[in-house]
């Protein structure tokens, strides 16, 4: 199995820097632990994942949710996309509670151009477990270690790899929020009326490979926003996913710097905060500024950001919840080029 995998990542290895999966040795590929000593408090459980990998007729999904009436989008929601952004807010039912499911510590503030380390610890002192075995949490999570994050790579997709996109994509179709997307994009007669179809549509949105930093097939939607990419210049790119960054904190791989300060007095982020604006370094490479949702569910986040890229422009300024928020959506052709989430004043 390990002389596969090795065999299924050489196109990978040619002329890029190896990106380590947790298979592999931290020390031995060429990336260097930075930061603070990474906590392993948790284990994220990891035994279902290869499940997710098997033929999708020996899958095993959660039950289609029943919310009834209010997954239909309303004349005002139809008409209001900042409306209709809030009621995904209010339909994402996994989304994580602060303080029961997790914690963080913001450590101190900085401006964007100020370079000391404000923070003395990681972000994320604490996970609960239970996070890890929501079954769209945690098919999210197996798609993470498919990508090589340097841009200009070829990406290399087993079939393996493209059930657990299918796989992702079946679980959160069966949650609130992307059955009320479907049936929004479909009332604005951007999506078929076909669930399939839609499901179709949804993974060729996020998964299908485009070129990036001059590669034909080198990165996609997913892995930019999700994921991270290192530009060929040396600054991070994307990497606008809360879990993706408590996994590679507790790797080692994240040194979290401390949050940007907000454009307003008086509103300084503490541990109940679920949208936050943060410095960090990623394997040794800064992401000066960046923008992420804590604690929402991957469906969410993938009901937002599709919504944003059908109906909405390049700034879409939205209500999340207690949030007033900027939505900013890059468009590549027919792709999303980048999406993310920018605290308003």
């Amino acid at each position: 199995m390990v002389a596969l995998n090795m065999l299924r990542k050489f196109g990978q290895w040619i002329g890029c820097a190896f990106f380590p999966s947790d298979a592999v040795i931290e020390d031995q590929d060429g990336w260097q632990t930075v930061g603070k000593p990474p906590r392993r408090t948790q284990k994220v459980p990891k035994e279902t994942w290869q499940n997710y990998k098997r033929p999708s007729h020996e899958q095993e999904y959660s039950d289609e949710v029943e919310v009834g009436v209010s997954l239909e989008p309303s004349e005002d929601e139809l008409a209001d996309l900042s409306k209709a952004c809030d009621k995904l807010w209010d339909l994402d039912l996994n989304r994580l509670v602060p303080g029961k499911d997790y914690e963080i510590d913001c450590g101190e503030g900085k401006k964007v151009f100020q370079k000391q380390d404000m923070a003395e610890g990681t972000l994320f002192t604490w996970v609960s477990d239970d996070v890890f075995r929501k079954p769209t949490f945690a098919r999210f999570l197996s798609l993470l270690d498919n990508y090589n994050p340097h841009e200009g790579c070829k990406e290399v997709v087993t079939s393996e790899e493209r059930q657990e996109q299918a796989s992702f994509i079946e679980e959160i179709s069966r949650t609130a929020p992307i059955k009320y997307l479907h049936k929004y994009l479909a009332s604005k007669g951007i999506a078929s009326g076909s669930y399939q179809d839609f499901k179709r549509m949804m993974t060729n949105l996020w998964f299908d490979l485009y070129g990036r930093g001059g590669t034909s097939g080198s990165s996609s939607s997913f892995e930019h926003v999700f994921v991270g990419e290192i530009k060929q210049s040396g600054e991070v790119s994307g990497f606008h996913n809360w879990l993706q960054f408590y996994l590679e904190e507790e790797k080692g791989r994240v040194d979290y710097q401390g949050y940007i300060f907000p454009r307003r007095r008086g509103e300084t982020p503490d541990s109940e905060t679920q949208l936050l604006t943060v410095q960090f370094e990623w394997n040794g490479v800064l992401k000066s500024l960046s923008s992420t949702l804590v604690g929402v569910s991957p469906e969410f986040e993938i009901a937002l950001y599709t919504l944003c890229f059908y109906v909405g422009r390049e700034d879409n300024h939205i209500q999340l919840g207690p949030y007033a928020v900027n939505i900013k959506c890059y468009r590549f052709g027919n792709k999303i080029g980048s999406v993310f989430p920018i605290a308003e004043s």
